[in-house]
């Protein structure tokens, strides 16, 4: 009787145990679930996006990792135009001889490829010591409306064919396009000329008129 009673003791004890050793293992793994890290994650759909969170975090079905890449803008259009001139003045050209240096003024118009620009008015100047010169001057070309501006630059030389006047003057270089009005504004470029007028003034301070012939070629463009 008394071992029977010391045999359900035991078994008592043991099952205690056992559950003991059940509470044990439960309470250490729900610490072990409740303290375990939690993750994050950020899953992308089209243009949208999302945080997901949990120990073992995973996108939803049609949902990725990957960012999506940023759509390329495509680069604004060109608005710039490019005008090809191929044109020949002809006209007369004013000018004023002084013991040092000359002053004239030019009228012309165009034909062939002008764009429309067939009046020409200018202004140049000139310090002749031989019968070569470096020459400066601006003008523009016009259709009446819409204009062209240009200048010649440091390159631009006169030649004379003879040491003194009568005579006639080989002009060549380049324009350099520096602006314009109406469609033509904001132009720029480079244009070759040549031309020639005569030159008949002996006197210093004296006037002289003669007859211009410029061509002019190149392409400018605008913005």
């Amino acid at each position: 009787m008394v071992e029977r009673e010391m045999t359900r003791i035991s078994s008592k004890k043991q099952v205690t145990s056992i559950v003991a050793v059940v509470v044990l293992f439960g309470a250490l793994f729900g610490a072990s679930a409740a303290n375990a890290a939690t993750k994050s994650i950020t899953c992308y759909k089209g243009s949208t996006s999302k945080v997901v969170k949990s120990a073992a975090p995973k996108c939803p079905a049609g949902w990725s990792t990957t960012k999506p890449v940023a759509a390329k803008t495509a680069p604004a259009a060109s608005t710039s135009k490019s005008f090809t001139l191929n044109a020949t003045y002809t006209g007369k050209i004013s000018s004023l001889w002084s013991d040092s240096d000359v002053q004239s003024t030019v009228t012309a118009t165009g034909t062939g490829t002008t764009l429309g620009l067939t009046q020409l008015t200018g202004s140049g100047s000139s310090s002749p010591a031989s019968q070569d010169a470096t020459i400066s001057g601006a003008g523009t070309i016009s259709d009446g409306t819409n204009t062209v501006k240009g200048i010649f630059d440091p390159s631009a030389t006169g030649h004379a064919k003879d040491g003194a006047a009568p005579t006639s003057v080989d002009i060549s270089g380049n324009i350099i396009v520096n602006g314009g009005t109406g469609k033509y504004a904001g132009a720029t470029g480079t244009l070759k000329f040549t031309g020639s007028f005569p030159v008949s003034s002996t006197t210093a301070g004296t006037k002289d008129s003669g007859a211009l012939t410029l061509t002019v070629t190149g392409t400018f463009t605008t913005k």
